[in-house]
């Protein structure tokens, strides 16, 4: 029976980038759909109704209380029969107000990636794991997409039940849109000659992301090889400084921040990542289905995508490790290309229209037997 949803993260641009077909497929099941999320406004016309909530980055920000206490009352004057939370913080100061309330709504938490593990600072550790176990009490379904968030979640039961997800899908019909001739005009834009190995790495610039470390390790590999770093982000004009420190700054480009990174993954001979943790990362996804061979750093979200001999992984921050990889697919590229097309291979079952029925089936979501694919991957 149709009802009404509150559906939050911390931003809008996650709300944009990852989720609204989920929030029309609601709303064309008769549900009511308001989004609370903050950062700067975006325009999310699959919603009923939007709530801009000022979210602090940091977890220990003394504003964000004031958001959970602003969530809280519209929880309790909307009578929502259901919340669905994204993102670590929004997460935690959505769930925060619900504690001991008898006439909660029904509660799910889809983890896009614990930030917390054994690696992970201990005073940073030990503040977000106590986040998700002071509020577990409140959460009735997590649903984690890689197998390390898996076991942590059962191990600290962090919700009433435990499921997994294929992540949330991509829609890859933006890329299938951009043709190979496409992306060599755009390497051609972007100055990067023909005889380049061009690797591309899509992602906001943060220490977490860590693209400081390719710009070093670039120093170690051939000089054909190059850098394509689309994004913005805090760690970004350091990372341009340390690329004309290094003497790297004709090997490397910054685009900015692209609404739609296919062209880079049509211009670039590899993906590669040195993210220091993943969820189950949308860019590692879109450049599997580009056919590119990928080399990742060997942490979770990464293990969980190319761990069946469609990627290659490294240790995380080993420099050396890197370059011998990378080394190896300029070295080979009859490798590469196996490994492009087995990364293709495995991309298909995360396109957005075989996952989109999983994941609307956990939110209880019953969507239509005609438009459902095969599934089988959310289990509790």
């Amino acid at each position: 029976m149709p009802g009404k949803l509150l559906y939050t993260a911390s931003t809008y641009s996650h709300i944009a980038n990852f989720h609204l077909p989920y929030l029309r497929a609601f709303r064309e099941a008769g549900w009511i759909v308001h989004v609370a999320c903050g950062g700067t406004a975006m325009a999310l016309p699959e919603a009923d109704r939007v709530v801009d909530v000022p979210f602090a980055k940091r977890m220990t920000a003394p504003e964000n209380l004031g958001c959970a206490r602003r969530l809280g009352e519209l929880m309790k004057r909307e009578a929502y029969d259901l919340v669905i939370t994204h993102t670590s913080l929004a997460a935690f100061f959505t769930r925060l107000p619900l504690l001991g309330r008898k006439d909660r709504p029904r509660v799910i938490n889809t983890v896009h990636g614990y930030l917390f593990d054994d690696d992970t600072t201990v005073p940073k550790r030990q503040i977000l794991l106590a986040a998700e176990r002071l509020t577990a009490p409140c959460t009735d379904l997590v649903l984690v997409m890689n197998r390390a968030d898996e076991a942590l979640a059962r191990r600290y039961r962090l919700g009433g039940e435990i499921g997994f997800i294929p992540g949330m899908g991509v829609p890859y019909g933006r890329l299938d849109a951009v043709s190979e001739t496409d992306g060599r005009t755009y390497r051609r834009e972007l100055g990067i000659p023909d005889t380049a190995f061009l690797m591309v790495y899509a992602a906001e610039f943060s220490r977490r992301k860590h693209q400081a470390f390719l710009i070093q390790a670039l120093r170690g590999l051939p000089e054909r090889a190059m850098l394509l770093l689309p994004g913005e982000g805090a760690e970004r004009g350091a990372c341009r400084a340390l690329a004309e420190e290094l003497g790297l700054a004709e090997r490397v480009r910054f685009p900015g921040q692209l609404g739609d990174p296919s062209l880079c993954y049509r211009a670039a001979d590899c993906a590669v990542s040195s993210s220091r943790s993943e969820g189950l990362p949308f860019n590692i996804m879109e450049a599997m289905h580009a056919g590119l061979p990928v080399v990742a750093s060997d942490v979770k979200g990464h293990q969980d995508l190319l761990g069946d001999g469609c990627g290659l992984l490294y240790p995380y921050d080993d420099r050396a490790a890197f370059q011998k990889t990378v080394t190896l697919l300029m070295d080979s590229p009859g490798e590469a290309l196996r490994l492009g097309l087995a990364a293709a291979g495995a991309a298909e079952r995360l396109r957005l229209e075989a996952v989109l029925p999983q994941v609307l089936e956990a939110y209880g979501l019953i969507v239509p037997a005609e438009t459902q694919e095969p599934s089988g991957s959310v289990r509790t």
